[in-house]
């Protein structure tokens, strides 16, 4: 053989089965995806504004999270879930989970991991900016158990492990069958909407897409911002564009009805909404 340099072998982790499962669940649902760019240059001002005045910032994500839970909720069918083949459930409350970057500790070998893991934030159209923003904070800063799965879960640290390690098969008669067919149970385990930032993709001109993959009736992933030319009025600014990714589920709602979801989304985006509260 050969030589190939030095390298290291670990074990696979059994906690990323999960998140495989969701994957493959989530690449067999009949997700359309929207791209599109939302002007967020004044709201950007409004959050460091927010920050000079109080001396404490605002997560944008939160901030966001806010917008679509009070969108989605004058847009209900666009989180709505399949009930069998001849009934459809569109929700009141819109629970929206959050992907928060984790650091698992794994005390066997005595290392660390970054898992991306969801927090649910329960009636998102209901709770003010700044609510949402101490939630996600709290959830970004509470211990975390070994081999959760999910942030604020009420979870036997022995079951969750025990699940991640056991054979697929095993794993989706146990879960995962009723999470697809039961939305009301799916609704409480996860939520109906999600939204997933890919972070600062890149600086000043730089686009970044982020396309995901999940299980949710709604996802919006947040890719990077980005610095071009944009109208306002009668003169042509510097703006400052976020590159935006929406799925949903073709299954239960057509496009029409989505865009028009979108330019809600878009207005209270663009307009600053929630942070004059």
């Amino acid at each position: 053989m050969k030589d190939v340099g030095t390298y290291e072998e670990r074990a696979f982790p059994a906690f990323r089965n999960p998140t495989i499962d969701t994957l493959s669940l989530g690449r067999k649902k009949h997700h359309v995806p929207l791209l599109f760019e939302i002007d967020v240059t004044e709201s950007r001002k409004r959050l460091r504004a927010l920050k000079a005045e109080t001396g404490e910032g605002i997560s944008f994500t939160g901030w966001v999270t806010r917008c679509v839970g009070q969108a989605v909720s004058a847009h209900k069918p666009v989180h709505a879930v399949r009930k069998g083949r001849r009934k459809l459930i569109l929700f009141d409350d819109v629970d929206v989970a959050v992907i928060v970057e984790r650091s698992v500790d794994h005390r066997s070998d005595r290392r660390a991991d970054t898992l991306p893991m969801p927090y649910v934030v329960r009636k998102a159209n209901e709770k003010s900016v700044r609510q949402i923003h101490d939630e996600l904070r709290a959830a970004q800063e509470a211990p975390l158990e070994q081999d959760a799965v999910q942030i604020g879960a009420r979870q036997q640290r022995r079951a969750a492990r025990l699940f991640a390690r056991m054979p697929r098969l095993l794993r989706h008669l146990l879960l995962w069958r009723r999470l697809t067919r039961d939305p009301f149970f799916a609704k409480q385990t996860m939520g109906t909407v999600a939204v997933t930032s890919a972070g600062r993709l890149g600086k000043g001109s730089a686009y970044g897409w982020a396309i995901p993959v999940g299980m949710h009736p709604l996802i919006l992933a947040l890719g990077s911002i980005a610095r071009k030319p944009g109208v306002v009025g009668d003169r042509i600014e510097i703006r400052e564009y976020l590159c935006t990714t929406l799925l949903f589920d073709h299954d239960v709602i057509d496009g029409a009805p989505v865009a028009r979801f979108v330019q809600h989304l878009k207005a209270l985006l663009e307009s600053c909404a929630g942070l004059n509260d």
